[in-house]
């Protein structure tokens, strides 16, 4: 309590809750971790929202007898998958594509062949770099993050910039990099005129799992869903796993929608608490998860059997924050060279 009553004299806002006290126990701070935990959660009147995570929801309202599912693809850098493509197209399946500047750049004959059936594709927005639009850690799963809100309007303008020059329009969604967010860059997003893509089913975890995990978890998708996938990793087993999940859906008798043709309904999903290794030094921001657990496990916020809010409950635990942001931070680093 005496802790909660000195709290005016940490001064700066960028100071979480954590340094903050840490700052007045000093040495006992490590013997309080456990009171300093639940300071954290105990003040989160105090603690700025931006402080917290969210990784949006989104389905699509079905109409007619057929069930009917959205598919999206991210082109965050690297290549194109032809796979998915050829399944696609021979089973005439729409989809929303979601392209980062980067992609256009070093893609610009698989850019022409999307554009080429605008019966089927959708062009959205990925932003400029492949940067995660989030402002309270340096990163996010292990991808440098854009820090700062001016940070996110740069990803988010550039790639929508990007897109306009291409395409003649500006794009009607974004979805960012790892597709969390900070709170002040999901207002600014919408400010930017955009709506938030978030999805219902992680198809492919970043492109990181077994074909037959991801044909698999595409089978699952139930009317209304919005499936997450990648189509910019040519050399990972996933897409094939896409490219089946896409044939098994078709021949199910499943209809394909694009978002720019039908109702959707979408929130900003659960508040996550970011990993405990994603501490942000810099900014002073704290990000250990005090309840505890890797994805999966009983006390994270996954849940023990839950999909991370991504899929039915009952399948494979989430590996999210060791295979994608494995894969992803290695991509990014790669790409930087």
């Amino acid at each position: 309590m005496a802790a909660v009553l000195l709290w005016p004299q940490c001064g700066s806002e960028s100071i979480a809750v954590v340094s903050c006290l840490r700052k007045i126990l000093g040495e006992d701070a490590v013997r309080l971790k456990p009171l300093l935990a639940a300071c954290v959660f105990g003040l989160a009147g105090v603690q700025s929202a931006e402080a917290i995570e969210f990784e949006p929801r989104l389905k699509v309202v079905a109409d007619g007898a057929a069930p009917t599912v959205a598919l999206t693809f991210d082109a965050c850098s690297s290549g194109f998958d032809r796979r998915i493509m050829d399944a696609l197209v021979a089973a005439n399946a729409k989809a929303t594509i979601f392209v980062t500047e980067r992609w256009l750049k070093k893609n610009p004959a698989a850019f022409a062949e999307l554009r080429a059936r605008p019966d089927l594709f959708e062009i959205e927005n990925h932003g400029a770099n492949h940067v995660p639009a989030v402002t309270d850690a340096a990163s996010v799963f292990g991808i440098r993050s854009a820090a700062t809100i001016e940070g996110v309007r740069a990803e988010i303008d550039g790639g929508a910039s990007a897109i306009e020059a291409a395409t003649g329009a500006r794009p009607l969604w974004f979805r960012g990099a790892t597709a969390r967010y900070s709170r002040d860059a999901l207002a600014l997003i919408a400010e930017r005129g955009m709506k938030v893509a978030g999805y219902s089913v992680n198809g492919d975890m970043g492109a990181s799992l077994p074909a037959h995990v991801v044909k698999r978890r595409f089978e699952t998708a139930q009317s209304g869903d919005v499936v997450i996938a990648h189509i910019n990793q040519p050399g990972r087993p996933a897409g094939q796993g896409a490219a089946d999940g896409v044939r098994a859906l078709a021949k199910a008798g499943v209809r394909f929608v694009r978002l720019d043709e039908v109702e959707t309904r979408g929130d900003e999903g659960r508040p996550l608490l970011a990993a405990g290794h994603e501490v942000d030094h810099k900014l002073h921001v704290q990000r250990d998860d005090y309840r505890g657990g890797q994805p999966g496990q009983s006390g994270h916020p996954a849940g023990r059997d839950e999909l991370s809010h991504l899929g039915p409950a009952g399948r494979e635990p989430d590996q999210r924050d060791h295979r994608e942001g494995q894969l992803q931070a290695q991509d990014h680093l790669a790409q930087n060279k």
